[in-house]
């Protein structure tokens, strides 16, 4: 059974939309090391259907010359969760229906290397409310963006996460590495 790493660009008060506003500070190479590593020996991919429907334009054009991570995103079967979509648009998709905590158990297990989410607010915070995400990899961007989704709102329970890694870049972001607290 692999994990379900999780990332997400993340502002100082929580919020974790469309990530345009992350452009100001740049990208350090430092921080597309750490996505590797929190990609890194995944054998498939989960997103929510807005994420799905983002990346799938962008990504699948990707060439490894443009972007180092294409290969993974192409290459790697992507699990959508989605009860309005039917069919993949994207190659090596499958869409697997309406979230259910027991299917998504069900591909945690079947996977010897993990499952690694990008974005799908709304997906995580219903990973995070069954207990199923084992780690979160965040970038920490100091700026406030005062409304949009968050990624911890009031619908999860209180919970205590562990530091297992940390790093703080050039650009003024800051890397957190967390694993839920036993």
């Amino acid at each position: 059974m692999g994990p379900i790493r999780v990332h997400e660009f993340i502002s100082l008060d929580g919020v974790i939309d469309a990530p345009s506003w992350t452009f100001q500070f740049g990208f350090d190479p430092r921080m597309g090391e750490a996505i590797g590593r929190a990609m890194g020996g995944s054998d498939g991919i989960l997103l929510g259907r807005t994420t799905y429907e983002m990346f799938a334009p962008t990504w699948s054009k990707r060439t490894v010359e443009e972007d180092p991570g294409a290969p993974f995103f192409n290459d790697t079967t992507k699990y959508v969760v989605s009860s309005t979509l039917t069919t993949p648009i994207w190659r090596n998709s499958e869409i697997i229906g309406a979230y259910d905590p027991k299917r998504i158990q069900q591909l945690k297990e079947d996977s010897a290397g993990g499952l690694y989410v990008s974005g799908s607010g709304t997906l995580v915070r219903a990973l995070i409310a069954d207990g199923l995400v084992d780690e979160l990899h965040l970038f920490v961007y100091p700026v406030t963006r005062a409304a949009g989704p968050r990624l911890f709102d009031e619908s999860l329970a209180p919970a205590t996460w562990n530091r297992a890694g940390a790093e703080v870049y050039d650009n003024g972001v800051t890397y957190l590495h967390l694993t839920p607290a036993a």
